[in-house]
């Protein structure tokens, strides 16, 4: 991973296309490397969760390629790489790994900013409304998840970036985990080193975040396929 975070480092000083092109098959060998991890990831993987064994690297990684079109920022390359394995939609084969919109099992590799995510994001309003009707009629199972030592150890709670600020309407603002109400997506992550990332544990520590969110993806993704019927994600 180590000649993966070089190529970013570098690419995030030069990201335009002349540079790129002189060092393009420097990115194709860090490509060919991140293929490999996923795939031991997603070994890994449909052993923690069998709905993943229908996935394959390219199933869940993205081209490096931005979409400028509507964008003011007009770097034209991505400057990280993220494999994202989550299980289809039930009934939609199709909709799995990158294009899935259930809780997944996400590894962003960025230079000083690599991560494990997992959880919900972007929910539509009835989906998010959803979520929130769950968590408030069978939050002592959330509290149950949250208290393991494991957890603790690498996420501690759900993540706080996209929150209300009171709690919405329909719900007792007194309740006793009233914070969780105001999530706009119910998302948790945990930060990861560069060392971390180069070390040859990695795929270990991946799989131990994984089968430590798991729990939590499992929770949310009992509603979002409950109310299938409301659950396209706004990506």
């Amino acid at each position: 991973m180590r000649k993966i975070l070089d190529f970013l480092n570098k690419l995030s000083y030069n990201n335009n296309r002349e540079w790129f092109e002189l060092h393009r098959a420097e990115y194709e060998q860090c490509r060919k490397e991140f293929d490999n991890f996923t795939l031991l990831y997603l070994q890994g993987l449909s052993k923690i969760d069998p709905a993943l064994s229908v996935l394959q690297p390219k199933d869940c990684t993205w081209r490096i390629y931005r979409d400028v079109r509507f964008s003011a920022d007009k770097r034209p390359y991505k400057e990280w790489f993220g494999t994202f394995p989550a299980a289809p939609a039930p009934g939609q084969p199709k909709t799995g790994g990158k294009k899935s919109m259930r809780g997944g099992y996400y590894i962003h590799i960025q230079p000083g900013h690599c991560m494990f995510a997992g959880g919900i994001w972007g929910p539509t309003p009835d989906l998010l409304k959803a979520l929130r009707q769950e968590i408030y009629a069978n939050y002592e199972e959330v509290e149950d998840i949250m208290n393991s030592k494991q957890w603790q150890r690498y996420f501690g709670d759900f993540d706080t970036e996209w929150m209300l600020k009171k709690v919405p309407q329909g719900f007792d603002k007194d309740f006793v985990h009233a914070d969780w109400l105001k999530r706009k997506a119910y998302t948790f992550s945990s930060p990861i080193t560069d060392e971390q990332v180069c070390s040859p544990d990695f795929v270990d520590l991946a799989l131990d975040l994984a089968r430590t969110a798991k729990p939590m993806n499992d929770f949310l993704n009992y509603t979002f396929d409950e109310y299938g019927e409301f659950a396209r994600c706004e990506r």
